[in-house]
């Protein structure tokens, strides 16, 4: 289990001016699949990444890049179809796991540059979930996303990230008919972990309002509602937990695209 203690950064807004971007793309680069939205038009791609651990077409794995020349030709396929071939007045807005470190961010960010957008927005899958799941009131908010490889406990706090934990485990680790015992094994370790190093409290109230579920896990019931009885809390869902990342990345964009700014995200000071 990795922490945000295991290397504390920063926690940025982005606060630039896009002029002139008209159009844009929002992109969820998971482990098994990456998926894109473009305003007004939902989500335009949902691309299977290829199976086995060291099979073809796996860019990522685990929420990383290890194939760099693969992702950029998948980026770039799915940019082709959804924006054209010039992109000069477009945004791209692409999320990454809470805990993607430095080096997946800039390589992310090389990406999505070469695809010859106007600008590039990346943005934490936690605070892409809350956007989703509409405003808040500034209280504590505790995401949950259970995906094919990864699974991440994130506590937001006024929309900044004041703790996060990330498994290397996910719904593909279990076998055909398996229950979920590792997947929420992990949800309940890295929850556990947070309390003991929570002297504000935040996490209890996180919990009293419910977590919110994000990722494939959320569509499984034997997930939910083990997570439910196990933290004693009720759970919390958009009404499409598998998309909940790219539309909150797109909701984003929408808003860049309206204002020409990008957004303070829920429950960010503004």
């Amino acid at each position: 289990m990795r922490s945000l203690r295991d290397g504390r950064r920063q926690d940025r807004s982005v606060h630039r001016h896009f002029r002139g971007a008209t159009r844009g793309l929002a992109l969820d680069l998971g482990s098994s699949r990456t998926r894109a939205w473009v305003p007004g038009r939902g989500v335009v791609a949902d691309t299977v990444h290829g199976t086995g651990e060291h099979g073809p077409d796996r860019p990522v794995r685990r929420g990383r890049i290890v194939d760099p020349d693969a992702c950029g030709r998948m980026l770039a396929r799915i940019a082709d179809r959804a924006l054209g071939e010039r992109r000069e007045d477009a945004v791209i807005v692409l999320s990454h796991p809470v805990l993607a470190g430095p080096g997946h961010r800039d390589a992310a960010r090389d990406l999505l540059r070469a695809l010859g957008p106007s600008d590039v927005i990346v943005l934490d899958s936690a605070r892409a979930a809350a956007a989703c799941a509409g405003p808040g009131d500034g209280g504590p908010l505790l995401v949950l996303d259970i995906g094919a490889e990864l699974t991440e406990a994130t506590l937001l706090v006024d929309g900044l990230v004041r703790d996060a934990r990330l498994a290397e485990t996910g719904l593909s680790d279990l076998e055909p008919g398996e229950p979920p015992t590792a997947a929420v094994r992990a949800v309940l370790d890295m929850v556990m972990a947070m309390w003991r190093q929570d002297p504000h409290g935040a996490l209890l109230g996180a919990l009293r309002r419910g977590p919110l579920l994000a990722g494939g896990g959320a569509l499984r019931p034997d997930v939910t509602n083990r997570i439910a009885v196990r933290l004693g809390a009720p759970v919390r869902r958009t009404d499409d937990p598998a998309t909940t990342v790219v539309r909150g990345a797109g909701l984003v964009l929408s808003s860049v695209l309206r204002h020409g700014l990008a957004p303070a995200l829920p429950g960010r000071p503004r």
